[in-house]
């Protein structure tokens, strides 16, 4: 099937796509600093450069796009109807930088959080949501679980 735009709307719309502080990301920075939750942004230090990095709990934090990191039985992980075959080399690269990002992450002995955008959009919609996300996070940070997504 074609795309409905000419490649240069195209390739303006992917490149005002935001790899860092997006929506999602400054949502659950906010939420978690209103709480008392100090982090670092990006580390450098710390393999796959969290999105933010929680020294105190050991913790890095990846706030996922569903579209991009293919959250399974999302309705925001679908396929795009043009380039196929170029997009699903994408996603099945994302995927395992994601795999070896958590790897890495467990023998370096830090703990990994993923949280998906569908996720941080239901708590944004809904305040009790954000009450659980919360909630949920901060029974991640202080238990010995290596890894979690929600």
């Amino acid at each position: 099937m074609a795309d409905t735009k000419s490649r240069e709307e195209r390739s303006t719309n992917m490149a005002a796509i935001r790899s860092k502080d997006t929506k999602p990301e400054v949502y659950l920075r906010k939420l978690l600093f209103s709480n008392g939750y100090r982090y670092r942004k990006y580390s450098k230090s710390i393999y796959g450069h969290p999105d933010l990095w929680l020294k105190k709990y050991n913790t890095a934090v990846f706030v996922n796009g569903c579209f991009w990191h293919r959250h399974k039985g999302c309705k925001y992980s679908y396929m795009p109807k043009s380039r196929e075959d170029y997009w699903e080399k994408k996603f099945e690269s994302n995927m395992a930088r994601d795999e070896k990002t958590k790897e890495m992450l467990a023998k370096d002995q830090h703990k990994c959080l993923v949280v998906w955008e569908c996720t941080i959009n239901n708590a944004k919609r809904y305040k009790e949501e954000e009450g659980l996300l919360l909630e949920r996070i901060i029974r991640f940070l202080n238990s010995d679980e290596e890894y979690n997504e929600f």
